[in-house]
């Protein structure tokens, strides 16, 4: 098997060079939310948020991607109001705290804009500029990079029996559209990744053929980011709970990358770290003719 992975590049992200150069890029995840699938809660006070984040990018973080509202299956908005208290003073001290590029992960942007001003130099837009029609001037103003996921429905109707005639077409033109956007409102195409949304309105079996097939969306041109970690076709699959799913998410990580993934996003950067090394050194091994 041999997938083409990005070309070496590098994505210039504030201060921060993110170089793509054999070696897959680790996204740890900060949730400040109550209400996340697997560590709600946990993170809601700002200063176990900023310890958590230093954790992260100690264990060797690449990004660390902040979250204030919880996109889990079912999940209701929050306001934005609410979601500015909850990721605006974590971003601003994890910003002085931290020598990685901090990403918000937001679909507002107002909250973007705010979390720019606060330090973040990465926006990962989970709707790929399609809930908020001024994300995409937005991002293209401030010159900073995004990650434009494909998403059926929102998170509250997403998982409610999806369906698709072609479902790897229909992704493909879904994030081919929102490249469109981006690049049309200004956005530099260089600064964008693309994230195909695994457990983002998909069946069980849509996630496994999603990452078996992560090399059919390489024609776009851009890096591709994978998030499968703790997801729930993981834990269902092995009746397990989504905290039980270290095993299953190295496993899926490795897939991923083996199968073009350039960037994951873990939850357990020092439990993945192990199996993003050897997945890369096998990745890169030089095949025998």
């Amino acid at each position: 098997m041999s997938v083409q992975k990005v070309s070496p590049l590098a994505i210039q992200t504030g201060d921060y060079l993110l170089k793509f150069n054999g070696r897959t890029l680790v996204m740890g995840i900060l949730n400040v939310t109550p209400d996340s699938f697997s560590d709600g809660g946990l993170f809601l006070n700002k200063n176990e948020a900023v310890k958590k984040g230093i954790a992260l990018a100690d264990e060797g973080a690449d990004i660390i991607d902040v979250g204030g509202e919880s996109t889990r299956p079912g999940a209701d908005p929050v306001s934005l109001q609410e979601e500015l208290e909850r990721v605006i003073p974590v971003i601003t001290e994890l910003a002085d705290s931290v020598d990685v590029p901090i990403s918000v992960d937001t679909y507002k942007s107002e909250v973007a804009k705010e979390a720019i001003s606060a330090g973040a130099s990465l926006i990962n837009d989970i709707s790929g500029l399609r809930f908020d029609e001024e994300m995409a001037t937005l991002a293209a103003e401030k010159k900073v990079p995004v990650v434009l996921m494909h998403i059926k429905g929102s998170p509250r109707d997403m998982q409610l029996d999806p369906h698709y005639d072609n479902m790897l077409e229909e992704i493909k033109n879904y994030l081919s559209d929102s490249i469109k956007i981006g690049t049309e409102a200004g956005i530099d195409k260089d600064k964008i990744i693309i994230d195909p949304g695994i457990g983002f309105g998909k069946k069980i079996e849509d996630n496994f053929e999603l990452i078996k097939n992560l090399g059919y969306f390489r024609a776009l041109g851009h890096p591709i980011l994978v998030g499968p970690s703790r997801k729930s076709f993981l834990w269902k699959t092995l009746s397990v709970s989504p905290n039980d799913t270290l095993d299953a998410t190295a496993a899926a990580v490795t897939a991923s990358i083996l199968f073009g993934a350039d960037i994951v996003r873990v939850h357990d950067v020092t439990g993945i770290s192990g199996a993003i090394k050897i997945a890369d050194l096998i990745a890169n091994a030089a095949e025998v003719n």
